[in-house]
């Protein structure tokens, strides 16, 4: 069979495949990355059917994917909101970070992987799924809750951290030095730098240069503008996917809103290749090896993630309920671990690491909706059984501070 004719065969089956996941997925509420993961591993190395002719092009349309998922995520935010957002929700991020990298880089330096590897997986474990937590939110309602600005500022700090993040583990990865990635990490904080300043003050003349009405042609200039920078930052050694986050962050009223609704269809579409490509890298086999691991630091994680959102929302006068609920919010991880990890995969640093990081990955993302869902409830059972043991056989009248409002504990609306 021609190999033109081969590679429609296998691209049109994964594509097809991925779209009647997403059905399946969308059918019981819960993500499809998890599905996405497990297709890739079915159809990479070891796996029930290996790939041929398509391979190529399905690791384009990931680091496409990759872009996009980044680009998309800087259209949510303003310059102007992500500068308030580090002016009052520092300490948060901090706490943020110190509770849940340290973990995974405690578990690579245990498993003897090394520094590289334990800066690596310390991005793995920190950093939670944005599109899995927001359509988590939208499902259960909470989208105008309390503590629901609290968890989106955590997010939004990861999300700017990756910024100075990605730079630092891409050249670590690619074996620089002290200088070298001292200079690549200068360019990258210069340029991030540079594009929030253009983006506060001169921000409207770049979204009405962009500006179109025809949505074709503003389509073609957003994707254009955004991959040439894309490939600028890659360049410089800085990272793709940051450029495209900046090149986000620099777009907004009406050509942010309009460049969402155009990219989103696309945007999915290569996110998910994107899944199936690390999965078609990692090896079944290699899987059950590191499971217990994966277990282990998924189970400590989700506490510190817990204790993470808890602590934010406590912070910000949210009642006890919700701050329960922000912690539970905060478990899933998902893309940005995906994407991490995907880079310490192509550098070949650790066979391992790839394997844990799905296994960690698709078990988080399976139960982090749960943790949204019943932490708040599960948490607000402990406590009253822990009441009840504790009650004298004839007490005095007692207040219950989650349920009713006092000053430390605001009512929520």
């Amino acid at each position: 069979m021609h190999s033109s004719a081969v590679f429609l065969i296998e691209f049109g089956a994964i594509i097809l495949g991925l779209g009647l996941l997403g059905r399946f997925a969308g059918r019981f509420q819960f993500s499809p990355i998890p599905l996405y993961l497990l297709a890739g591993l079915a159809f990479g190395e070891g796996g029930l059917l290996p790939l041929g002719t398509s391979e190529e092009f399905v690791a384009i349309g990931a680091e496409i994917g990759v872009i996009l998922l980044l680009l998309m995520l800087g259209l949510e935010y303003t310059a102007t909101d992500l500068v308030s957002n580090l002016k009052t929700q520092y300490p948060a991020g901090l706490v943020d970070a110190a509770l849940n990298a340290l973990p995974g880089a405690a578990m690579a330096l245990l498993l003897g992987w090394g520094p590289v590897a334990a800066v690596v997986l310390a991005g793995v474990t920190w950093i939670s799924s944005s599109g899995v937590i927001a359509k988590v939110l939208g499902d259960l309602g909470r989208l105008g809750n309390r503590e629901t600005p609290v968890i989106l500022s955590i997010l939004v700090l990861e999300d700017l951290s990756m910024a100075v993040y990605l730079p630092i583990i891409t050249a670590l990865l690619a074996g620089a030095g002290l200088a070298a990635g001292s200079a690549t990490l200068a360019i990258a904080l210069g340029v991030a730098g540079l594009v929030l300043v253009v983006a506060v003050r001169y921000g409207r003349h770049i979204s009405r240069f962009v500006s179109s009405d025809d949505p074709e042609k503003l389509l073609l200039v957003v994707l254009g503008l955004t991959l040439l920078v894309a490939g600028v930052a890659q360049q410089l050694q800085v990272s793709a996917a940051v450029g495209a986050f900046l090149v986000g962050i620099a777009l907004s009223g009406e050509v942010a809103e309009g460049a969402h609704g155009l990219l989103s269809p696309l945007r999915d579409l290569f996110a998910a290749v994107f899944f199936v490509f690390f999965g078609l890298h990692t090896d079944p086999a290699s899987i059950p090896p590191v499971l217990l691991p994966a277990l282990a630091l998924a189970l400590v994680t989700a506490g510190t993630k817990i204790a993470t959102g808890y602590w934010a929302a406590k912070r910000a006068g949210i009642s006890v309920k919700g701050r329960w609920r922000a912690g539970g919010t905060l478990v899933a991880r998902g893309e940005f671990s995906i994407v991490i990890a995907g880079l310490a995969v192509t550098s070949g640093i650790e066979p391992r690491l790839g394997p844990l990081a799905t296994a960690y990955v698709l078990i988080l993302v399976i139960v982090g909706p749960l943790t949204a869902r019943y932490t708040e409830p599960v948490a607000a059972w402990v406590g009253r059984r822990g009441s009840a043991q504790a009650t004298d056989p004839d007490p005095a009248p007692t207040r219950d501070h989650d349920l009713i409002p006092t000053p430390e504990a605001p009512a929520e609306k």
